[in-house]
């Protein structure tokens, strides 16, 4: 292993971020085709009849491929469920069904693959709708006309005609999502060509100024009315569900005011975009979307939005609350995850509904409980501590001990490849912050997911090392290791594993500090700015400390004793971070959580749920079959070893 495979890892890890936000392969095209048949099907078929033959064969032909390309993309947990609603999704369309139903199917698809594959449906920035204006003069005008009402001198002659965005009841149907997609891709068989040449800010400026044509300056007026006095504010935390979802769809699930208050922020996009909401109003407003995605039947939807609930809103503030009520936060997330495996299972709507309930009230008591203690600069203080603690700790006693072996066994030389580990794990977990914060929005989903796959690489790398240096502690064999390596630097591999090991220990802590500290400088405000950075400063001097201990007290032990107390301590830690990683997969939804009866010490990775335990076991158990192997193979080789004399 050298220095390109750690580059390359580090560059796959900080893509993947982003990776994970865009549609795999054809995905996009799929919730395009989808699209499409949901609005213009009632235009080839009415009363079980055929209205227009050629519309017809184009709605068999879009679900043909709709099921096609989703038998192409990536393997999936859900693929198989993907692929039997395109089933019936064709078969209704064959079958003559009713409109209704035909779009029901379609939008049930394209939520469910949407929440399988992670698809990145929102504008990454907000949208200039009104920049947007002279970009339509100039590409869309000649055939949709000047006022968008299809007219255009182009227009003329082309079959079908150019869509008329002041269709009131047509472009209800249609998100602003949609109309990105179509401008994106075009349309087969017809004069809407794709313009792929246009930046991403200017198709999804676009999209959100003709998805407003038909609303009346009258609508966006009373919309505007309506935000500022807090109407549908649940329904639109943040640009997503104004980008996503129809007018039709806003109206089922929120009202009427609330297509009012859509016009407006599609007019305005920038409102939202101005200040994210605070954690734990946008736990709660995506707990309301998680429910009323479930009442409508949408279970894949349903638990993605209720994972970004709990990790995008409340456990942005569980550092904060746990200084002021520390059972509130273990019972909030008990509840929260109580909630996710109700969906999972399929339970009763009224079974969820009374959960998410509980759940509510438990985010309303966080709420008054973080207002009532003001975050007082002790809570600030405590806070900005115990996350950088927290999340420090174990990095620094697994690069500590790697560097402690190091001084330990003479080998300064190889220090600089455990720097290059833990430095290009802190450069590279800055950018990815920073960038996401510039470029794109990381979901808690993703952050987790990171975080997950990271922890179990760095467990695997644990157990690694310190079967490694178990092997070093008989005194025959470090004489033997000393006599081979005299002169010459450590085994490549073995130097490109320690430094994996300090970039793997601390990138997986990095973003996640940052986005922490992000929502606690935001909660902190102007007063509290003394308390937050005296915060810091005391982790960082007790980190340090603890670095100066093992230093000092580490490197004095004996040499057996210390190989084997640093081979326990990484394989001890590896335990840990296995723990820790599936915990965040399941956090995430990637693995289910099956809750049990046990202890709940998440310092020590520790959680009451049969998938982290069993991992748990699974390496303890493997750190203890390699580690007696290694003693006997060590026993083995004493007994053979030449005497020195």
């Amino acid at each position: 292993m050298g220095l390109r495979v750690l580059a390359g890892l580090a560059l796959c890890l900080g893509c993947a971020l982003a990776a994970a936000q865009s549609a795999p392969g054809d995905a996009q095209t799929i919730l395009h085709l989808l699209d499409y048949v949901g609005v213009d099907y009632p235009e080839a078929v009415a009363d079980g009849k055929v209205r227009n033959a050629d519309e017809y064969k184009e709605m068999v032909e879009f679900t043909g491929q709709v099921r096609t390309r989703i038998e192409g993309l990536a393997a999936n947990a859900r693929k198989t469920t993907l692929a039997a609603q395109a089933a019936a999704l064709a078969k209704l369309v064959q079958s003559k069904a009713e409109p209704e139903a035909v779009a029901g199917a379609a939008a049930k698809l394209r939520w469910a693959l949407i929440g399988a594959y992670g698809i990145r449906v929102a504008p990454q920035r907000a949208p200039d709708p009104a920049g947007a204006i002279e970009l339509y003069r100039s590409r869309c005008a000649a055939c949709h006309g000047a006022e968008g009402r299809g007219d255009g001198p182009a227009a003329n002659g082309l079959e079908p005609a150019p869509s008329n965005f002041h269709d009131a009841a047509r472009m209800a149907q249609r998100s602003a999502y949609g109309l990105y997609n179509t401008i994106t891709l075009g349309v087969a068989g017809t004069s809407m060509a794709p313009f792929g040449e246009l930046s991403e800010d200017q198709r999804w400026s676009l999209a959100f100024l003709v998805a407003n044509l038909a609303a009346s300056p009258d609508a966006r007026a009373n919309g505007a009315a309506a935000w500022r006095s807090g109407e549908a504010r649940a329904a639109f935390p943040d640009l997503g569900t104004v980008a996503t979802l129809s007018a039709d769809e806003v109206r089922e699930r929120f009202g009427e005011r609330a297509v009012l208050v859509q016009a407006y922020l599609r007019a305005h996009p920038e409102v939202l975009a101005a200040g994210r909401p605070a954690p734990l109003d946008l736990a709660a407003a995506k707990l309301d979307e998680s429910l009323a995605a479930y009442r409508a039947g949408d279970r894949a939807a349903a638990q993605r939005l209720a994972v970004q609930a709990y990790l995008d809103g409340f456990e942005l503030v569980e550092a904060s609350l746990h200084n002021v009520d520390a059972g509130l936060v273990r019972s909030t997330e008990h509840e929260m995850m109580a909630l996710r495996a109700l969906m999972r299972d399929a339970a009763p709507v009224a079974d969820v509904a009374g959960q998410a309930a509980r759940v509510e009230a438990l985010l309303a008591q966080a709420k008054d409980a973080l207002a009532g203690a003001n975050l007082s600069a002790r809570t600030i203080f405590a806070s900005a501590l115990l996350i950088l603690l927290r999340e420090g700790l174990e990095a620094l006693l697994v690069v500590a001990a790697v560097i402690a072996f190091l001084i330990k066994a003479g080998r300064r030389d190889a220090l600089p490849y455990v720097h290059a580990g833990w430095a290009s794990a802190i450069v590279l977990g800055l950018a990815t912050w920073l960038a996401a914060a510039a470029l794109v929005e990381i979901s808690g989903a993703t952050r987790e997911i990171t975080e997950g796959v990271t922890a179990l690489l760095a467990a695997a790398m644990l157990v690694y090392v310190g079967y490694w240096l178990h092997t070093r502690a008989p005194a025959h064999a470090w004489q033997g290791f000393i006599r081979e390596q005299v002169g010459a630097a450590l085994a490549a591999r073995t130097l490109w594993a320690m430094a994996l090991v300090a970039f793997l220990a601390v990138y997986r802590e990095m973003f996640e500090t940052a986005l922490f500290y992000q929502a606690l400088w935001a909660q902190a405000g102007e007063s509290g700015r003394q308390a937050f950075f005296g915060g810091i400063g005391a982790a960082v001097a007790l980190l340090a400390a603890i670095a100066w201990a093992i230093f000092r007290y580490g490197v004095r032990l004996p040499l057996g004793p210390f190989f084997t107390i640093t081979s326990i301590l990484l394989c001890a830690l590896a335990v840990v971070l296995a723990g820790k990683g599936i915990a965040a997969l399941q956090e995430a939804g990637a693995v289910p959580a099956d809750s049990i009866a046990f202890i709940r010490v998440p310092e020590l990775g520790i959680f009451p749920t049969s998938q982290t335990l069993v991992a748990q076991g699974l390496v303890l158990v493997a750190a203890a079959v390699l580690l007696w192997y290694s003693r006997l193979a060590a026993r083995n080789a004493s007994r053979a070893a030449p005497v020195d004399v």
